[in-house]
């Protein structure tokens, strides 16, 4: 179903809406990532819906990085988000922004509440504010620093900026209500001390606000018109509010919540994910098992692709687990219509055509792609050695095997028709060589015409050819639900998701390939080069995604 048929999701609704009534004049949008690791799929869908409602109501999608916690950020999660992004095919409006430019207004507007009896200094340590918090069932008690005066907390608050008082000695609270339903309204911390540089400011500060007394506020100074966010910040709501209404802002968005993604057989906690890297489970962020946007880059994913996931699993605001198998459709689907096709032998068994003429060689075309022309045609050398894939040998088989065996013939693809005549084999009983007949009348013969072998096999010429390494990858947990419940997801990474082979055969025209090519290795599946291993003489091919797809089928 296109865009264009498609039903409108809610939000679209409710912004088609604000715009007609005149509530908002103009759309302004925002993804708000936090700094503390790479994107991953489920960003994407956070990265489209913001990006794409803009771009659809004219509007325009703010790249803001919320970082007000310097422990866990990094420039190079900064760095790492913004190509993600782009690679995604976006632009956000004007420079980036960062919750960080506006930590002056931020500190103002926490004197501001203080000023208007609505935030105090509390010494209360976690444990303690923990205790006196109260649960879902029992109303929270009041902290019994709560009805400091005015003067007080000003001072005390100005002792906390100035790093005159140490980390978790005391924090900033906002005096809303210990006895409130919604447990988010129970005088939550604002402010903090932690003495520690960040990497937008540097030492300026040791006092930082918390991300739900910044986000809202930096929306109000971005003029943000709808600040989209996922259903566990549902609850925080109420909270966004009150500090909205309760400070001087220029601007007042509103909150709106979707269903996040949820992709079985996979984990897209960011601590979960930080946890693979700095135990090597993984070979880093970008290693192509992993859900981040990055790792699905390496893998071969398409933007397009990853686009067109994300509009196919469409906006709700229920919560439900995606199949890993529609995203791999997706990419299933890109690939089939755009990718090149290549062959590449990946357990060479040598091929020597024993009525083929010596030292000569042969260039023959075949096709691009098969249903697209644009693709032009690529050339392959032939001649009197070539390679085949071991598994496409036997001495014997039954009719089922429709491959090469001793005194059969069978169609190279885009060549000729050949048939075994003589193994070869060493001292340990291995098949070393094959040798056979060659029938150089068959190359395009209609199989009407008499030529009928029992199926068709890919090779690569001997002579003529890129030596590579092949990374077959599949899912890097077999578990359907591998962090849910009391599970420990690390008890279910597969062992089998990354497979090497050493000593692959590829066509010769993959000498050129680039880590933004891709190709369908005919048979084998969706590759494209890893730019990371490839270097020098190495060159080395990841496999995207297999070509059966089981997915489609069962939908």
């Amino acid at each position: 179903m296109s865009s264009e048929s498609k039903p409108a999701h809610f939000l679209q609704n409710i912004i088609r809406s604000d715009l007609e009534s005149g509530k908002v004049n103009k759309v302004v949008t925002r993804f708000p990532p936090e700094p503390n690791g790479y994107l991953h799929i489920g960003h994407a869908k956070s990265i489209c819906l913001n990006f794409g409602l803009a771009q659809e109501f004219g509007g325009v999608c703010n790249l803001r990085f919320d970082d007000t916690n310097p422990a866990k950020e990094e420039d190079e999660y900064v760095q790492a988000i913004k190509r993600d992004v782009q690679w995604l095919g976006f632009e956000w409006d004007g420079e980036v922004k960062h919750t960080s430019d506006n930590f002056d207004q931020l500190y103002e507007w926490a004197l501001h509440l203080i000023r208007e009896g609505k935030a105090y200094v509390c010494h209360l340590s976690p444990d303690e504010a923990r205790e006196y918090r109260g649960s879902l069932t029992q109303p929270g008690k009041n902290s019994p620093y709560r009805d400091r005066t005015v003067e007080e907390n000003l001072a005390l608050f100005e002792e906390m900026r100035s790093g005159a008082l140490e980390e978790g000695s005391c924090s900033l609270r906002a005096k809303i209500d210990m006895a409130a339903p919604n447990i988010n309204l129970r005088d939550p911390v604002i402010y903090r001390i932690k003495k520690m540089a960040h990497h937008q400011t540097g030492d300026k500060w040791c006092v930082y606000p918390s991300y739900d007394f910044a986000h809202g506020q930096c929306d109000a100074i971005e003029n943000i018109s709808h600040s989209i966010c996922t259903l566990e910040f549902e609850d925080h709501k109420p909270l966004y509010n009150w500090f909205i209404e309760n400070l001087p802002v220029p601007a007042k968005p509103t909150q709106y919540e979707f269903a996040r993604l949820n992709l079985n057989y996979t984990v897209v906690s960011k601590r979960k994910l930080k946890q693979l890297v700095d135990e090597a489970h993984v070979d880093g962020w970008d290693d192509p098992r992993m859900p981040t946007l990055s790792g699905l880059r390496r893998r071969g994913y398409t933007p397009a692709s990853i686009r067109n996931f994300c509009e196919m699993i469409g906006v709700t605001r229920s919560d439900s687990v995606v199949d890993v198998g529609m995203l791999e459709y997706c990419i299933r689907d890109d690939l089939d219509k755009n990718a090149p096709r290549a062959m590449c032998v990946m357990d060479p068994l040598k091929i020597t055509l024993v009525n083929y003429p010596e030292g000569q060689v042969e260039e023959l075309d075949a096709p691009g792609h098969p249903n697209r022309e644009d693709l032009g045609v690529r050339t392959l050398p032939f001649g009197r050695e070539i390679f085949i894939e071991r598994e496409d040998f036997r001495e014997e088989a039954n009719k089922k095997y429709k491959r090469l065996v001793l005194g059969k013939k069978v169609r190279l693809r885009n060549a000729y028709v050949i048939q075994a005549e003589e193994v070869v084999k060493n001292d340990a009983g291995e098949i070393t060589e094959v040798k056979c007949t060659v029938d150089l009348e068959s190359r395009g013969v209609d199989p009407a015409d008499g030529i009928k072998p029992k199926g068709v096999i890919h090779w690569v010429s001997a002579d003529k050819h890129v030596d590579c390494e092949v990374r077959m990858y599949d899912r890097l947990f077999s578990d359907e639900a591998p962090d849910a419940g009391d599970k420990n997801f690390l008890d279910h990474v597969n062992p089998h998701s990354l497979q090497i082979l050493k000593g692959c055969k590829a066509e010769v025209g993959l000498a050129n390939a680039t880590s933004d090519d891709h190709y369908q290795f005919e048979r084998n599946g969706y590759f494209c080069l890893d730019g990371k291993n490839s270097g020098g003489d190495v060159r080395v091919f990841n496999r995207t995604i297999g070509l059966r797809d089981s997915w489609a089928k069962q939908s």
